[in-house]
């Protein structure tokens, strides 16, 4: 028996949908059955935190009297450099942007201590930031030095805007060569010294709808904390990689892009982090929800740890070199017992993400849409699939003439 989304928002609103989380779907479905279960459960609850780079903000702060113009010129948010590209008082804030003076990798392995995902996580929790600007100034616009204050609460908007999160499965990354090294999945020991993979597994997003069938562009997320809006596929999409018997990703696939309005969300779900040797990013907590519209979703739903793949890659020598050559397939049942075997040496595992936070965005939505405060939406347009050609393309590089 089918539903819709229309259907489920009813019963809501009503407060008579009946919601899991992904890690209690299955169990549902082991004890009742996929029919019954299918036939049961209106919606189920997914999460995700992890690092997830390719973030950040756009705000407007605000014109000043006099007037100045930020785009053309420079500026700085506590001394994290802004891209100012767009108009006089709109900007763009990377999470992965870096004071000019921090030295980087100048003292190896580089600390990193602070960056634009710190920034987000201060503006997050309400802290004044310092805004430093320098403009060539117009006739419209005469002023060329500011340097004030800002707080999230006085500056018109503030606006999460992520163009690449969510990843649908990922790399385990190794590190072959005989030096430690630091990558952005983590400090990598020598000689298979440990293995990092960053994924949530059975309740991550997107392996719990791995063809995209209820998730699309305007789909309602939480985000950060707060509310959020799938606004298009994210970079480095990938569909069409090599899949399960169950349909599941054995190589990184989809991704998202994701928007949402940042004075609704809390630092407890957008975190600053720096990746020792690597740089800076941006934790981020994501949660979608899925509706049980019929049988063959509810199947995708109950997916387990035992039943998600991904490929062991050697980040010391082949990744940095284009040639990310798997040394072996794994689980995430045994990513989670703490080892694996990679060329018969028993290796152990840790993850980037955190389960337990993942789980708890898993219910916290569940509990927004049992109380009401939450309906599903229907998306406006699907994301390119496996059946649709879209493939991520690497640089192809030609002589500058």
């Amino acid at each position: 028996m089918a539903k819709t989304i229309q259907e489920i928002n009813e019963k809501i609103k009503k407060g008579k949908a009946v919601v899991v989380t992904a890690e209690e779907i299955i169990d549902l479905v082991d004890k009742k059955g996929l029919k019954q279960s299918a036939k049961e459960v209106d919606v189920v609850t997914t999460g995700t935190f992890g690092p997830m780079c390719s973030s950040g903000v756009y705000l407007n702060v605000g014109h000043t009297k006099p007037k100045v113009k930020l785009g053309g010129g420079r500026a700085y948010l506590n001394d994290v450099p802004l891209y100012t590209g767009f108009a006089a008082v709109d900007a763009f804030l990377g999470a992965t942007a870096l004071p000019d003076e921090d030295p980087r990798n100048e003292v190896y392995p580089g600390s990193f201590k602070y960056g634009g995902g710190h920034v987000i996580e201060e503006l997050v929790s309400g802290k004044d930031i310092k805004l430093r600007a320098r403009s060539y100034g117009t006739d419209c616009y005469p002023r060329r030095d500011l340097e004030t204050l800002i707080n999230i609460k006085d500056i018109n908007e503030a606006v999460l805007f992520n163009l690449r999160n969510c990843y649908q499965n990922y790399n385990v990354a190794v590190n072959l060569s005989e030096r430690i090294i630091y990558t952005y999945m983590g400090v990598l020991k020598p000689n298979l010294g440990n293995a990092n993979y960053c994924s949530a597994g059975q309740l991550s997003p997107l392996l719990n709808d791995p063809y995209y069938k209820t998730i699309g562009i305007g789909t309602k997320i939480f985000l950060g904390g707060g509310i959020g809006f799938i606004t298009w596929h994210g970079t480095q999409h990938n569909p069409t990689v090599k899949r399960s018997d169950k349909g599941i990703p054995l190589n990184p696939a989809g991704t998202l892009a994701v928007i949402g309005d940042l004075k609704q969300m809390k630092p407890d779900w957008l975190c600053g982090t720096t990746m020792h040797g690597y740089g800076v990013s941006l934790t981020v907590g994501i949660g979608i929800p899925i509706p049980v519209l019929n049988e063959e979703i509810c199947g995708y739903t109950a997916v387990r740890d035992e039943e998600i793949y991904a490929q062991v890659v050697d980040y010391g020598k082949a990744y940095p070199q284009g040639k990310a050559e798997s040394l072996a397939q794994v689980n995430y049942a045994q990513l989670k017992s703490g080892k694996i075997e990679v060329e018969n040496k028993e290796v152990p595992t840790g993850s980037l993400s955190s389960y337990a936070k993942a789980r708890e965005i898993a219910c916290q939505l569940k509990g927004w849409i049992e109380k009401g405060d939450f309906l599903l939406t229907e998306p406006v347009a699907g994301l390119p699939g496996s059946e649709s050609g879209y493939t991520f393309k690497s640089l192809k590089e030609r002589p500058v003439k």
